[in-house]
């Protein structure tokens, strides 16, 4: 008879661990208490209870997981700022570090910049390559030259 509260408390205690988390850890767990708890109600052996319980737990873990974490979890969709980082532009207004200034174009997109050493004042038509985005400004560095 004891048995029967036993599952209980693991049943709620899964449940309120989940409902403060979020993230799936216990909810198999819950599960597999309530199977063990069907078999304590029926009279089952407490052998068979933990069989149960591990076993429902396990397959429900194995099973749903994935899922469940496909749609909780969807794709994070690309922005323009992720496609930036890499690509190549030019300076279209003078790049001041000092006066915090200065503008590119890259893929027929103007971007704020600032040069990647923090100190160089970049000309207008310089060929320049984007390092990363830092807020909403490009961080750029001067691609080298080709000699003709």
């Amino acid at each position: 008879m004891q048995w029967l509260y036993i599952w209980v408390g693991i049943l709620v205690a899964a449940v309120i661990i989940e409902a403060f988390s979020m993230q799936l850890m216990t909810i198999w767990f819950a599960i597999g208490a309530i199977c063990a708890w069907i078999v304590s109600v029926i009279g089952g052996p407490v052998w068979l209870q933990w069989c149960v319980f591990a076993g429902v737990s396990v397959l429900t873990l194995i099973l749903t997981r994935p899922i469940a974490l496909k749609y909780l979890n969807p794709k994070r969709e690309p922005t323009n700022a992720d496609a930036v980082p890499g690509k190549e532009g030019i300076v279209v207004a003078e790049v001041r570090p000092i006066e915090g200034i200065g503008q590119i174009k890259v893929g027929g997109q103007i971007w704020s910049a600032k040069p990647e050493n923090g100190t160089e004042v970049i000309p207008v038509g310089t060929q320049v390559q984007v390092v990363r985005i830092e807020g909403v400004k490009a961080v750029i560095r001067v691609l080298e030259q080709k000699e003709s």
